[in-house]
Formats: structure tokens, sequence, C-alpha cells
């Protein structure tokens, strides 16, 4: 069976201004509205494009973390994924973790393509992919904003400083989506309501055998610095005089 697998990762919305704790401990979830990682819905998005097109004929989404992680894998299985895993943990889960969860779960699941959002809006690490092709040691095609399935081959587009540039990797790869690969598809409450019935499995970090402990410490979380408030000034004159009154300027 040719089966895509696919990272779903539960972040704070990305319309909810993020605030950090009184202690500097962590940011403030409580009552918050938490949804997927928006890079990872496009991820998904693609997936079920290929088996669309007859490309796969299976696709799995994976989402790592605490029980209310089901609620997102819950959504992409409406959005049209076959079933879903879940592997529990708590805590930050870093991205090395994440792509030894991933590993072990290829062993069982042999796809031909894993594609996960290029990075997740809440720590921005960007790391998950690169590592799990590296432990895979199967090629990547990161930040892609096209895939071309052509037989056991991938032709994907993505966009660099310099313009675009074209890779062909060698299936099966690893592939991260950036944010002009596709728009991603509303979901409809039959499909909501279908959803309940797919199959959702729930494995521990124990039964992988996989040591979850962070090799980093974050110490603190801040807001950043308040913006000073802007001044108008009449002409370049003025300008001038203020941006020297600064220091920005001799």
């Amino acid at each position: 069976m040719k089966r895509i697998l696919v990272g779903i990762k539960r972040v704070v919305d990305f319309s909810v201004r993020v605030r950090a704790k009184p202690d500097g401990s962590g940011i403030v979830t409580d009552g918050v509205k938490m949804s997927a990682n928006p890079f990872d819905e496009i991820a998904l998005e693609e997936a079920l494009r290929m088996r669309e097109r007859g490309a796969a004929d299976e696709v799995v989404v994976i989402g790592i973390g605490p029980p209310e992680c089901q609620q997102q894998l819950r959504n992409a299985l409406a959005m049209g994924a076959d079933r879903a895993i879940h592997v529990q943990a708590e805590g930050i889960v870093e991205p090395a973790v994440v792509a030894r969860v991933f590993l072990k779960l290829i062993e069982t699941e042999q796809p031909f393509a894993v594609i996960l959002g290029k990075q997740a809006i809440d720590d921005d690490n960007g790391q998950t992919g690169q590592m799990l092709a590296a432990l895979w040691d199967r090629p990547q095609a990161t930040f892609a904003s096209s895939i071309k399935l052509e037989g056991d081959k991938a032709v994907v587009a993505r966009e660099v400083d310099a313009g675009i540039e074209t890779l062909e990797v060698d299936l099966p790869a690893v592939f991260t989506t950036d944010l002009r690969l596709n728009e991603p598809r509303y979901v409809k409450l039959p499909d909501i309501m279908k959803a309940k019935k797919k199959p959702l499995s729930t494995l521990t970090m124990a039964q992988l055998s996989i040591d979850s402990a962070p090799r980093m410490q974050l110490l603190r979380f801040e807001p950043p610095a308040q913006r000073q408030k802007g001044i108008r000034v009449k002409d370049v004159a003025e300008l001038v005089a203020a941006l020297r009154a600064r220091g920005l300027f001799q």
C-alpha cells in the first residue's frame, strides 16, 4: 500500500495574542484557543491531493503530545485523513525526539513520503524534517512550494533568496511545506461526524522505546520589549536632527 505520513502539532491558534506567564515559566494556555499548526494543515492538504490524484492509497496523521492533541487529530481525520496515531507525551517535545518517533513509525508503516510543516508557529525551530531525513537516511526537500510526483521520484520547487530552486529527489523522501504550496480545505459538519468513526490509535514513548527527556533547558519566557511611540516630523531637516539626537546619525 502506498502510504503518506503527515505530522500534526497542537499549538496556540495563530489569531491569539500569546502571553507569557507572570513568573516567566512558560506561556498562558488556560482558556486559550488551540489549533493545528498552520504549516501542518498545508502538509495534510498536499497529502490528500496526492491521494485524490491516485498517487497514494492512505494518509496517516501523527500527533505527539497530551490527550488534548486528539482534538486536532480528529479535525485532520475530518479533513480527509484515513487514520490517526497519537503518541502520548507531556511537556515540550524537542525536534530530535519528534524525528525519532517518526522514524519508529516509519519502520512499521513503510510510507513512500513523510510530509511535515516547515516549522511550528510556537517554537519556530524548523528542524524536525531535516533531522528525520538524516536519521532515515533518505532525501529531503524542504520549504516546498510545489511537489510533483513522477514515478519513483519527486520534483520539488522551493523558494530561495535568488528565486525558485527545483530539486529532484528519489522516493521515499521527507518533504516540508511552505505557505505557497496550497490552501487547506474547510472541514464540513458531515465530515466531522464521519471522523468520529475513523481509527485513532494511541501509543506511548515507552512502547516505542524512545527517551523523551529534554536535552535543552528553557530558563525563562519573556514578552518582546514594547515599541517606543513614534514621532512625526515636518521635513527632512527635522528628521535628520531627531536621528542625530538619538545617536543614530552622524
